[in-house]
């Protein structure tokens, strides 16, 4: 094996140097990387099922979003609402449900509160991304009922760095024509440690087969007739960052700085834009080897303003603020005897605000407080068990400011959430392995949920909310059964989740003017309503290692996923959820070259309700092949990736605008990305 480039300490420790090891063909079989986010005690086996993007997989599969960038990982959709905003769904479950956050701590914006916001993260900057799928409640939130997102980008370095590194990468091409720039630099004496990054991307209207309308789309007097592009889909995302940290031996501590810069144009209506921007603040710390109960310590905490305005025909109709700050701190304790677990603390406050004559939800405070504890037991040498307790309270402050439309608005409410979760890990063989969760969890609606009343342009529909809205409460669990016998590695699971209250954005089948009273010609009405719910499907994934010869390593990813939503009180389907969806990739790697085939299948989705239109089915083609070299002491890896190469008309089933905005058509993007 060659030696690498730079000194083992450093490859050991950072995640620029992960991912020199990852994108490196002769050490990426050897990683075994551990969840985070699933588990602070750092087990290698986890109750939860888990999946990780990095290394060149991320670059591969990265987009301008982080929903789309992760619509092709088991159990995950994208709420799509073309190449500027889309978020990741969950097994079904979308919004507040789904946890988003920065290296362990939330960033406030307003992505969940309508599908047109996005988040405000370029996936360029991100070096790794966590994704725990099902209830996560116990260290993250009620909000994170649905899962979790967390993404890593060591602007706060947590080890030390010895000398300069950096890494940089370039993008042309893709459905979108993206013009693509990003770079970061790394530097440290051992002590001391610096974080740069910076990016800007570009993209003009989306190039789609055929026209963005199908024939479920409501008339529209400033539809775009253009075939083959997705009017007013266009725009850019600029962004930057700059930290630092002190590091020990036993410990770190360090703060940050980061911006995004956003302006898109929102499908739904042809004359309106989103300008989006956000101030992000960090701190983060840990001290480890403590002496006395706890062995290590670790603390987080985040400061956010954000704002961004919706602007119609170049007048400014809504302006969307939000600012204020999360912080949590864990502590480990010594082992009880086979006893290992952490306790810990997280507050909240987020001051949100939508100005203007089109503003459809109040000005809201909102605060919350909890304690939450994680204990892991090896009770066998066979069997690990899990074991997790939450109570958090939530309070909702709103402020009609004189609206009448917000007279529901007129009083604060409160919420105690408590939330109990339990796992296993049982080893049958060296081969299999069974793995199982049983949680129940509770989340307090959000704001929104409570006093939303009005007209959203930017989505085209009407959404009122409902203030005597209860918890939502969920009864959740997991069984998977997992393999790796050193040809094959994957797993098999179901899962089933049990509302017996849960918020869903639901259609009335009723049309509204701009003022809430019916009207023919009018938009859909939306209702936050509480209904019960069930959700239940299942999960497969397999890496295949066929071989190894003179023509190269070759291997096979298979992967499915399904969901089934019910409305239990009507015995309809839920909107927005993903159909039966089926992948398989061949790879293939030689020595500094590496190439994958993609084909994906969809079926139709006709489990929708009444009111809303099915979509149908597609199967897409994809591609992509990548050649590392190197110049000097810096690795390069040059790519070239295809999507949807037979040009299918795509509509996702969990998109609002799926009948009139598809997915990207036909796209080849090249790409050159470099690590020193």
């Amino acid at each position: 094996m060659p030696a690498p480039a730079f000194p083992l300490r450093y490859l050991r420790l950072t995640p620029l140097a992960t991912f020199f090891l990852i994108a490196s063909p002769t050490y990426a079989l050897e990683l075994q990387p551990q969840v985070i986010t699933g588990n602070p005690l750092g087990s290698s086996q986890l109750a939860s099922p888990t999946t990780v993007l990095e290394g060149d997989d991320l670059t591969l599969q990265q987009q301008g979003s982080l929903g789309e960038t992760l619509k092709n990982q088991p159990g995950v959709s994208s709420s799509y609402f073309g190449p500027g905003a889309s978020r990741p769904i969950i097994r079904g479950l979308d919004g507040d449900r789904i946890r988003i956050l920065r290296n362990g701590v939330g960033a406030l914006d307003a992505s969940s509160l309508s599908y047109d916001h996005a988040v405000p993260l370029d996936p360029v900057n991100v070096e790794r991304i966590e994704i725990v799928r099902g209830p996560a409640a116990l260290l993250y939130g009620g909000n994170a009922i649905g899962g979790v997102v967390n993404t890593f980008d060591n602007r706060i370095p947590t080890e030390a760095i010895e000398g300069i590194h950096g890494a940089g990468e370039l993008r042309y091409g893709g459905a979108d024509t993206t013009r693509s720039s990003a770079g970061k630099l790394e530097a440290g004496d051992g002590t001391f440690a610096l974080h740069l990054d910076a990016n800007a991307r570009t993209f003009n209207d989306l190039k789609i087969p055929g026209y963005a309308r199908d024939r479920h789309a409501p008339a529209s007097e400033d539809e775009d007739p253009k075939k083959g592009r997705l009017g007013n889909s266009n725009g850019r995302q600029d962004g930057g960052s700059v930290g630092g940290s002190y590091t020990w031996d036993d410990g770190y501590a360090g703060v940050s700085y980061s911006n995004y810069d956003a302006n898109y144009g929102s499908p739904a209506e042809q004359d309106v834009r989103i300008r989006m921007k956000q101030d992000h603040y960090a701190f983060a710390s840990e001290i480890r080897n403590l002496q006395g109960p706890f062995s290590s310590l670790k603390l987080d905490a985040g400061y956010t303003d954000y704002e961004h305005r919706e602007i119609e025909g170049g007048e400014v109709g809504t302006t969307f603020k939000n600012k204020g700050y999360e912080a949590r701190v864990e502590a480990r304790h010594v082992p009880l005897g086979p006893l290992n677990g952490v306790i810990g603390a997280q507050v909240n406050r987020n001051e949100f605000s939508a100005l203007g004559e089109e503003a459809f939800v109040p000005q809201t405070d909102t605060n919350s407080g909890a304690l939450f504890i994680l204990e892991e037991l090896q009770a066998t040498d066979r069997l690990k068990l899990s074991l997790g307790a939450r109570l958090e309270h939530t309070v909702v402050d709103p402020d009609a400011k004189g609206n009448e439309r917000f007279a529901a608005a007129d009083r604060s409410k409160s919420f105690t959430a408590g939330s109990l979760s339990s796992g296993a890990v049982f080893t049958l063989t060296p081969i299999w392995s069974l793995a199982a969760t049983l949680g129940y969890t509770e989340r307090a609606p959000t704001f929104y949920e409570l006093y939303a009343n009005g007209a959203h342009v930017a989505t085209g529909t009407y959404e009122v909310g409902d203030a005597n809205l209860s918890k939502e409460k969920a009864l959740s669990s997991d069984l998977a059964l997992r393999f790796d016998n050193g040809t094959h590695k994957g797993s098999v699971g179901v899962f089933y989740s049990h509302f017996s209250n849960y918020i869903g954005l639901l259609g009335t089948g009723r049309t509204l003017d701009d003022e809430g009273e019916p009207d023919a010609e009018g938009i859909p009405e939306y209702t936050y309503s509480g209904v019960r719910a069930r959700f239940a499907g299942f999960e497969a994934k397999d890496h295949w290692s066929l071989g190894e010869g003179a023509y190269g390593k070759f291997a096979l990813e298979l992967s499915g996923d399904y969901t089934r939503a019910t409305n239990l009180d009507t015995g309809e389907p839920l909107p927005r959820i993903a159909p039966l969806r089926l992948n398989s990739g061949l790879l293939w790697e030689m020595e500094r070259w590496q190439a994958r085939l993609d084909v994906e299948h969809a079926s139709n989705q006709g489990r929708v309700p009444d009111n809303e239109s099915g979509t149908n089915g597609y199967t897409t083609l994809g591609a992509s092949a990548g050649y590392h070299f190197d110049v000097g002491s810096s690795q390069w890896l040059a790519f070239v990736k295809g999507d949807n190469l037979t040009n299918q008309t795509v509509r996702y089933a969990s998109s609002i605008l799926r009948n009139i905005a598809p997915a990207p058509g036909r796209g080849i993007e090249v790409g050159l990305r470099t690590t020193f």
